[in-house]
């Protein structure tokens, strides 16, 4: 097919690691991709903030920058228009954005089907974690874009919700996971799961925030100086001074490396040497890309028992604490520590759980190609 792929990601992050697994995995598939984004994160190291972009909103005021925001759409539906024209598409897939109507408009002026993948409430998130001056009007525009989409693609059940509840049809949503890459599967399904190794490594990739409790990973692993265990952190956070401070302290500094920011196949061999891995928290709507990393090698996960988690992991293939529940997820991780062993099961059966539930991108990039027929033959 030729599919028009929209996406106003400024950033190389886990949004970049999300639209390059699908694009790559549709373009493997022979399908024709043409691509109407930023520029700025072709370049850009992985864990940039988008540079310019993070600066003006920071510079601006709120109603201001809501106003620009939605301003850029305008110039966004001109290059759709031209790209329409030029590359004369099947379908167009847009990841879903804040104040950007333009790809739904684009596609209702060519008569053309819009596949929108939601990876977050995005007027709610904003609301709480940066603040939104237009509120309001932002959710008018939120609210009009989901409903105008051909087909709604919610990475979660728990997101489907937020759509079910502006009475959008369920014939127009589906639910598609995250997932890892089939030739990373590939590799690691080779690999049997070993719970005799010298060294027991317990991993985590990711921003490191205050209220993940990872000062109770490190009170877990001093409470076992005797076993032979090894903390992995792959990533940034402004307390990873204070948690190295705590190593220290607790007499462990030997037993914690903290890798910061690394490149994106950089942390894939970080994570294939985890055999505990670590979600400490999790957004309610969020399908946390790592998790599906930590399945596909088989990690005994340690994970917050939440609707959205447990739609990707069960008791049979993790072990829970409460989420929110700091001393929960010490005595979940503690459980994980000394029972390593008789927990070898979980370890087959979530890395099973992959290949079983599909959480694979390319077949991700089937189901959107599927539903993309099925809506250009509707049109």
């Amino acid at each position: 097919m030729k599919i028009l792929y929209h996406h106003r990601i400024a950033s190389k992050d886990g949004q970049f690691v999300h639209v390059e697994e699908l694009t790559n995995a549709l373009i493997e598939q022979g399908h024709q991709l043409y691509f109407v984004a930023p520029k700025v994160n072709e370049n850009a190291d992985f864990g940039g903030d988008g540079g310019f972009v993070s600066k003006l909103k920071k510079a601006l005021p709120k109603a201001l920058y809501e106003l620009l925001e939605l301003s850029y759409s305008l110039w966004v539906f001109i290059k759709l228009v031209v790209a329409i024209i030029k590359f004369k598409p099947d379908v167009i897939y847009e990841r879903y954005n804040l104040h950007q109507p333009a790809g739904v408009l684009a596609a209702k002026l060519f008569r053309l089907p819009l596949l929108l993948e939601i990876n977050a409430p995005l007027v709610e998130e904003r609301s709480k974690y940066s603040g939104l001056a237009l509120q309001g009007f932002a959710k008018k525009i939120e609210n009009f874009t989901w409903r105008t989409a051909s087909h709604c693609l919610p990475v979660t059940d728990v997101l489907a919700d937020y759509l079910r509840k502006i009475s959008i049809p369920e014939s127009k949503i589906t639910v598609i996971h995250n997932g890892v890459r089939q030739q990373f599967i590939d590799e690691m399904m080779l690999q049997e799961i070993n719970s005799h190794k010298k060294e027991i490594v317990i991993g985590f990739t990711g921003f490191i925030h205050p209220w993940h409790g990872m000062d109770k990973a490190l009170e877990a692993i001093a409470e076992h100086k005797e076993l032979p265990l090894r903390l992995i952190c792959v990533g940034d956070g402004n307390i990873l001074s204070d948690l190295r401070q705590q190593a220290e302290q607790l007499g462990i500094a030997d037993k914690v490396d903290f890798k910061g920011l690394v490149t994106r196949d950089k942390v894939l061999d970080y994570v294939k040497e985890f055999d505990i891995a670590l979600q400490p928290d999790v957004t309610a709507y969020a399908s946390p890309l790592k998790m599906f990393e930590y399945m596909a090698v088989g990690a005994l996960i340690v994970a917050p028992k939440t609707p959205n988690i447990e739609e990707i992991l069960t008791e049979d293939t993790a072990l829970f604490f409460e989420k929110g529940d700091k001393t929960g997820f010490k005595e979940a991780l503690t459980a994980a520590i000394t029972s390593y062993q008789a927990l070898d099961e979980k370890r087959r059966a979530v890395k099973q759980s992959v290949l079983d539930k599909h959480f694979i991108w390319q077949k991700n990039a089937r189901r959107v190609v599927d539903l993309a027929k099925e809506l250009a033959n509707e049109h």
